[in-house]
């Protein structure tokens, strides 16, 4: 009788816990998923459309850097550029050469040379220490002094300082230049029609070229978030690798570069088709056919840069976009590296945490191998409509919810390939998701030629497809030049004027710093001329 009543409860205990389950499964609110995802039980009102409740914002991730600190004595160091006179406070010889030769207490605003910061013995005391003086005697010939002054420093006042007082800004012309010499442009020019990105740092909006009616994107900057010695390299680097870009068509090009006081402004090719993220986010998984284009273009277009000394770093589905014939273009070159030459290595943290190579979070040297670990993942994300990180009810468990928790998964756990792909699909992201860079597809002594040769792209015609002679799977609709619905709601809702320039920011900013940021595509240009 006893045994009977406990089967009875054990009964009714699982009964509950079945009810519970399905109030759970039939509750329309969402669940919150890993890296802040969610999953979305309830079905859209029809294909394309967001399901009730979703905020699609969620998906996008930021590429972030790293900054390497360097703690001495209690000082907290950073590599800095000068291209003022800058002395070591150590051995008192002035700081110069290619690159970021000084160190730069974030604390005290110490300033050495790289080769003299663990010579420090002095310990930080979180106090401004002025910098070593340039005096000028008689003769015209520069003597070094020191001065004695020290202050407490305030923790609004801890960003870097600039060592000379801030030149007027460059004026950029509204008008044509002289006969002869190169155009100008300003924001004159240009009606700004529609928001169309956002991202850590710049907003990107749609514009018509009042001269010529032409649709173009630009990519707008505020000055005061870049005005960081290295965030100013970045910058620089983001032009030089647009310009470079203009000759490749499945890389985004750069139109012209232009600034006012307060403000950087890129103008570059604008891609009605949306970002691969966009659609995605519809299809939930893409056919094989339609990912292996897909894949095969963004090789060539690596490669491309590769064979130029650019490794990418940011390779992700928001920066593949689809123009209007469904070709691929990458964009947004803020994380990539230039001047790397076969056998080169460089050692930045840096990247969206998705796609970031074993090597980096190992913190090894490495080389282009990063872009080609960011293909697999991204393959892998167009062929099995997830990421290879997810973790099975990671939700439940907040310390699986975690960028570190992320990153010791890359790390550690073995990829398991979807049983629904094809043996040259699994071959191809086993090749480019081998966690030895040694050994990764693209990165042996034949580099490219491996991944043109593997079964994967056997049906792939690289000559005509660099040429963009062949048809593209799937084609955007687009009703226009200026039709924006394969862009996010999120951004093309927001209004699009730029906020009003604050004086006494723009008095902060260096704006010496930015001189030649101006740029006018002389290809680009002959094409508007022919108009």
């Amino acid at each position: 009788m006893k045994d009977r009543k406990n089967a009875i409860m054990v009964q009714n205990r699982e009964s509950d816990c079945l009810l519970e389950l399905l109030a759970l499964l039939c509750d329309q609110k969402p669940t919150k998923k890993r890296h802040g995802k969610k999953v979305f039980p309830n079905v859209p009102a029809a294909p394309g459309m967001p399901c009730a409740g979703e905020d699609r914002s969620i998906y996008r991730r930021g590429a972030r850097r790293w900054r390497k600190l360097y703690r001495v004595n209690g000082h907290i160091f950073q590599a800095k550029r000068f291209n003022r006179r800058a002395f070591c406070a150590f051995c008192q010889d002035r700081i110069w050469g290619l690159g970021r030769q000084g160190f730069k207490c974030i604390q005290c605003k110490l300033l050495v040379h790289k080769k003299c910061h663990k010579l420090v013995q002095k310990p930080c005391s979180n106090e401004h220490v002025d910098p070593i003086e340039v005096k000028d005697d008689a003769n015209g010939e520069s003597t070094l002094g020191r001065a004695s002054s020290v202050r407490r420093v305030s923790a609004e006042e801890l960003a870097p300082a600039a060592e000379t007082p801030p030149a007027p800004a460059p004026s950029a012309p509204a008008h044509d230049l002289e006969p002869g010499s190169q155009r100008q442009y300003s924001l004159d020019d240009f009606e700004l029609i529609r928001v169309i990105g956002r991202g850590s740092y710049a907003k990107v909006l749609m514009v018509e070229l009042k001269r010529t009616k032409r649709i173009y994107a630009m990519k707008v900057i505020k000055k005061a978030l870049v005005t960081d010695d290295e965030d100013i390299d970045w910058v620089q680097t983001e032009k030089h690798v647009f310009e470079t870009a203009s000759n490749h068509p499945f890389l985004v090009g750069l139109h012209s570069c232009f600034q006012t006081p307060s403000r950087l402004f890129f103008v570059i090719e604008f891609v009605r088709g949306g970002d691969l993220m966009f659609h995605m986010q519809r299809q939930r998984r893409l056919p094989e056919e339609h990912a292996r284009f897909y894949a095969a273009e963004i090789s060539l277009a690596l490669h491309f840069l590769h064979e130029r000394g650019v490794i990418y770093r940011d390779l992700k589905l928001d920066n593949v976009l689809l123009d209007h014939e469904g070709h691929i273009k990458l964009t947004d070159y803020g994380m990539c590296k230039e001047g790397v030459r076969p056998g080169d290595t460089t050692s930045t943290f840096c990247g969206t945490p998705n796609y970031i190579a074993p090597e980096i979070l190992r913190g090894e040297e490495y080389g282009f191998s990063v872009d080609w670990w960011a293909l697999g993942v991204l393959t892998y994300e167009m062929l099995a409509g997830r990421s290879p990180f997810d973790i099975a009810q990671a939700a439940d468990n907040p310390d699986q919810n975690t960028e570190d928790y992320l990153f010791q998964v890359i790390l550690e756990k073995t990829i398991r390939i979807p049983r629904s792909l094809s043996v040259k699909a699994a071959s191809v992201l086993k090749g480019f998701l081998n966690k030895n860079p040694v050994e990764r597809l693209g990165c042996g002594e034949n580099g490219f030629l491996d991944i043109v040769n593997h079964p994967f792209f056997k049906s792939i015609e690289w000559e005509m497809l660099e040429q963009k002679q062949v048809v593209p799977p799937f084609k955007p609709r687009l009703e226009g030049e200026r039709d924006l619905a394969n862009f996010p709601p999120e951004f093309t809702d927001e209004p699009v004027h730029l906020t009003p320039d604050n004086d006494t920011v723009i008095a902060d900013i260096d704006q010496s710093e930015f001189e030649g940021f101006e740029y006018v595509n002389p290809l680009l240009m002959s094409l508007e001329d022919c108009v």
